[in-house]
C-alpha cells in the first residue's frame, strides 16, 4: 500500500496556497531569468566592442587615468544598473499586487535613486582601486584585491548601520517606544546569559514597504544591534515575539556576523583566485576580437563586472548553504532561550512560522533546486516541521546551547 502524504505542520488555506505557489513561481523567474538576461546583455555588449568604445571616448576627456577611470567605471555602472532595473520593476510590481509591500511607486523611486548613487560611489571607489592593482601588481593583483576586500567588508559592516540604513529606514531604541516588551526582551537575554545595551535593541519602521514581520542583526563591535521590524509589534504574539527576538540573539550570541565574514573571505579568495585566471585568458584569446587592450586597461571593465555577475551566479548555492546553516542554528536557539519564559516553546515557535507562512505567502512545497539554490533560509514549513518535533528538555535529550538543569 502507498505510503499516505505527511500532513504539512503549516497547511495553507487553498487561495492563499494558490497564491504562495504562484508567487514562488514569479519569484523563481525573475530570479533566473533576470540573472539570465543579465549575463547574456553584459556578453553581448563585451563582445561588440564598447569596452573599447567606453575607454576611447574616456581617453578624450582627459588624459589623466583617474578621470578615465570616473567615466569608463560610471558608464557601466550605469549599463548595469539599467539591465538590472527590468526586473527590479517587475519584482516591485509582483510585491504589490501580491499585498507583500505597500510602498507607492514615488517612494519606491527615491530608494532606487539612493541606492543608485549609493552604488555609483562604492563601485567607483572600489573599481578604481582594482585597476590600480592591476597596473601595480599584475602577476599578484587578486590577492591584493582580496585584502582590500576583507578589509571593505569589514568596515562595511560596521558602518552600514551607522550610514548606510538610516538612508532608507528610521530607527529608534525600542525602549523608547514600547519599555515593557524591552522588559520581556531582556528576560530572554538573560535567560541567555547576555547583557544586551537597551540602546542596542532597534525599532525600524518597516510598515511604509511591507505587511509582513521580520527582525535581524546588523553591525560589528560598537555598532552591532538587534532591529526589530514594527510589523512584527502589529502581527505577532507577545510570545512569538520572544521567539522571534531569541532567533536574533542566536545570532549575536552564536557570532554568526564575524563567522559569515570568514566565510565570504574564504569565498573571495578562491573567487578571485578563478576570476583572475578566467580573466587573463579571455583577453588573451579574445581580446584583439573583443577590442579589449590589456587586462589593466580600462577596456576591460565589461568584462570584470560579466565575470563578476557570472561567478557570483555560480556561488549562490555554496553562500545560500551556509545562511541556511546558520539561519537553523538561530532556529534552535530561538527555540531553546525562551524555554520557561512562554508556556509551550514548540507551539510558540509552530505558531510564528505557520503565521510568517500566510503572511510572506511562503510556498510550503518550493522547487527544489530553486531552494537549493536561492533560498538564503530554511523553507518556512521545513523550519516549523523542525520545531514541531524539537524539545530537548524531554527525558534522555540535551539542548545544544544551554544546559538541561536550566
Amino acid at each position: 500500500m502507498p505510503v499516505a502524504a505527511t500532513m504539512p505542520v503549516c497547511p495553507l488555506p487553498p487561495a492563499i496556497l494558490a497564491k504562495a505557489v504562484a508567487l514562488s513561481r514569479c519569484y523563481e523567474g525573475l530570479h533566473f531569468g533576470g540573472t539570465a538576461w543579465l549575463i547574456l546583455a553584459l556578453w553581448f555588449l563585451v563582445a561588440a566592442g564598447l569596452g573599447g568604445r567606453i575607454a576611447r571616448a574616456a581617453s578624450c576627456v582627459s588624459s589623466r587615468r583617474w578621470l578615465q577611470g570616473l567615466v569608463a567605471i560610471s558608464a557601466w555602472l550605469l549599463i548595469l544598473v539599467l539591465l538590472e532595473l527590468p526586473a527590479s520593476l517587475v519584482a516591485h510590481d509582483v510585491n504589490l499586487r501580491y499585498g507583500i509591500s505597500v510602498e507607492g511607486w514615488g517612494a519606491w523611486w527615491v530608494d532606487w535613486l539612493k541606492s543608485l548613487a549609493l552604488n555609483l560611489v562604492v563601485g567607483i571607489f572600489v573599481l578604481s582601486v582594482l585597476y590600480a592593482m592591476l597596473r601595480r601588481l599584475p602577476r599578484r593583483w587578486w590577492v591584493a584585491f582580496w585584502a582590500f576586500t576583507v578589509v571593505v567588508v569589514v568596515i562595511g559592516t560596521y558602518i552600514a548601520p551607522l550610514v548606510v540604513d538610516p538612508l532608507f529606514n528610521h530607527f529608534q531604541p525600542l525602549v523608547q517606544t514600547d519599555p515593557a516588551l524591552v522588559q520581556k526582551l531582556e528576560e530572554v537575554a538573560d535567560r541567555g546569559g547576555l547583557q544586551i545595551p537597551k540602546g542596542r535593541i532597534f525599532l525600524m519602521d518597516a510598515s511604509r514597504r511591507y505587511t509582513s514581520p521580520n527582525a535581524y542583526v546588523t553591525g560589528i563591535g560598537s555598532s552591532k544591534r538587534i532591529v526589530v521590524w514594527d510589523t512584527t509589534l502589529k502581527e505577532e504574539s507577545p510570545s512569538e515575539i520572544l521567539f522571534t527576538y531569541g532567533h536574533e540573539q542566536g545570532h549575536y550570541v552564536l557570532h554568526h556576523i564575524p563567522k559569515g565574514i570568514a566565510f565570504a573571505a574564504a569565498m573571495f579568495f578562491i573567487f578571485y583566485w578563478f576570476g583572475s585566471r578566467l580573466l587573463e585568458w579571455l583577453v588573451r584569446s579574445k581580446g584583439s576580437v573583443w577590442k579589449i587592450d590589456a587586462v589593466s586597461n580600462w577596456s576591460s571593465l565589461g568584462l570584470v563586472l560579466l565575470l563578476v555577475s557570472v561567478l557570483s551566479f555560480l556561488t549562490e548555492p555554496l553562500a545560500n548553504s551556509f545562511s541556511r546553516m546558520i539561519e537553523h542554528q538561530a532556529d534552535v536557539y530561538g527555540q531553546e532561550v525562551i524555554h520557561g519564559l512562554v508556556p509551550d516553546p514548540q507551539a510558540t515557535v509552530v505558531q510564528s512560522f505557520c503565521s510568517d507562512a500566510v503572511l510572506w505567502l511562503d510556498n510550503p512545497s518550493p522547487n527544489h533546486f530553486a531552494e537549493f539554490w536561492t533560498y538564503s533560509h530554511p523553507s518556512t514549513e521545513e523550519r516549523a516541521e523542525f520545531a514541531a518535533q524539537y524539545d530537548p528538555w524531554q527525558p534522555g535529550r540535551r539542548p545544544r546551547y544551554f544546559s538541561p538543569t536550566r
